[in-house]
């Protein structure tokens, strides 16, 4: 995140047009918005191929059968988006409907008066959704948000590479994880690609240690007592450490952004590294990263987060998230009625067979055609618990400072124990 997922969700890549453009009405039909011509600013992170067409599309047909609505779309890269929102949202200004990740930035949000409570308008049709998918959006038994996306973070892998180096069977533990890469570097293979600049891939590592050393509950605690010096949080980062000093990242990971042509899932999708630590998102911003723009193919597998060894947490536990879309404070009356549109199963379905979006829709579940995406949303079903993003799950300012401090974890400027304690400085001024 930050996921985002993040963060979570494809996240967009930089070089896609990130102006604003409007999509023109495309009707002269009779508007059913008694209060005349109505603009809704839309900003949203898919801002490549597949799902940037797909929006765009969509955005026109709504338009089509209402002539008194123009629908400005903005499509931001992930971070260049958190960037302007920020700006926005510090100047009392939101756009219309927004990309949201639910969770502590979304109630920041809510109490700071900047998005529209939406419970009663999305009453008739929210229990379509999965209830699972809605709860990052629901603040105090109110919703604020509406999630178009769902699924969990989780390894993936390259079948040719793992077969060179002989590992003949995915890692079920932490221990496996290290042994996996150590055979993928006695074979001359990178074992994993890793965005070190944008910094929220990185804490994916870090959260789910803590979650299968901990379990949910200590994550849950130290959102309560605002502390996370505590044995487990100090032992998820000796474990990352343990995986940090094989040196197992591409060269330059330091410097290495999410979806730029170098980055960490071009480097996965041009088969130059093994494993990738990412959200659902992944398979299509491989391929559309790649040189061939279509990534690895079926060589790509995918496989949960192993146990830890002596740990409190459950290895079905799944930590993730979802995109959705928060609406604005100001924004037009029809907002609420264009994301519904968005919403409806046939759109969902249309997103899905982009393999970019696991459907919120149940009815939608049908179009989940990508082998790949079965496989997270067979994972995702069989959760015995739920955790959203670090970055997203917590205050802005908590998530960031987790997203730095792992960040500094892995450039060996900090101590597993030095970090907890950085981290907690900032819960504890919150």
């Amino acid at each position: 995140m930050t996921v985002h997922l993040s963060r979570r969700t494809l996240l967009g890549l930089v070089g896609a047009g990130a102006g604003a453009y409007l999509v023109s009405a495309c009707s002269d039909g009779g508007s059913d918005n008694a209060g005349g011509p109505q603009a809704i600013n839309w900003w949203h992170i898919q801002n490549t191929e597949p799902m940037l067409p797909v929006w765009a599309a969509m955005a026109q047909e709504y338009q089509g059968a209402h002539s008194d609505v123009t629908i400005e779309i903005q499509p931001l890269e992930n971070e260049a988006f958190k960037a302007k929102l920020t700006t926005a949202t510090q100047a009392g200004s939101p756009p219309d409907l927004f990309q949201s990740w639910g969770g502590g930035v979304l109630k920041q949000q809510v109490d700071a008066g900047l998005v529209k409570d939406i419970t009663d308008e999305v009453r008739p049709w929210i229990g379509g959704l999965l209830p699972a998918a809605v709860q990052p959006y629901t603040i105090d038994d109110r919703i604020y948000g509406v999630p178009f996306d769902v699924g969990m973070i989780g390894f993936w892998y390259n079948k040719d590479l793992f077969a060179r180096a002989g590992v003949s069977a995915v890692p079920t533990s932490w221990a496996g994880v290290l042994d996996t890469v150590r055979k993928l570097k006695g074979a001359g293979i990178v074992p994993v690609a890793l965005a070190g600049k944008d910094k929220w891939p990185a804490h994916y590592y870090w959260a789910y240690l803590a979650m299968r050393i901990g379990g949910l509950d200590a994550l849950r605690q130290a959102a309560k007592d605002k502390n996370f010096d505590t044995p487990d949080f100090v032992a998820a980062g000796e474990r990352l450490k343990e995986l940090v000093d094989l040196q197992p990242f591409q060269r330059g990971f330091l410097g290495a952004e999410y979806g730029s042509a170098d980055g960490q899932a071009a480097t996965m999708g041009n088969g130059g590294a093994a494993m990738e630590l990412m959200g659902q998102w992944a398979p299509s911003v491989q391929a559309s990263s790649s040189t061939s723009k279509k990534g690895i193919g079926d060589k790509l597998g995918f496989f949960p987060f192993p146990a830890v060894d002596g740990g409190k947490g459950s290895a079905s536990d799944a930590f993730g998230g979802g995109n959705g879309f928060a609406v604005g404070k100001d924004a037009p009356a029809s907002t609420v009625d264009f994301l519904k549109f968005l919403l409806t199963a046939d759109n969902q379905r249309r997103a899905a067979k982009t393999g970019a979006v696991l459907p919120t829709v149940k009815d939608a579940a049908d179009a989940i055609s990508d082998p790949n995406q079965k496989i997270v949303a067979e994972n995702l079903a069989k959760a015995s618990g739920f955790q959203l993003y670090l970055d997203q799950a917590y205050p802005p300012a908590v998530g960031q400072q987790i997203n730095d401090s792992v960040a500094e974890l892995i450039a060996g400027t900090k101590t597993p124990a030095q970090i907890v304690k950085d981290i907690t400085q900032v819960a504890k001024s919150q």
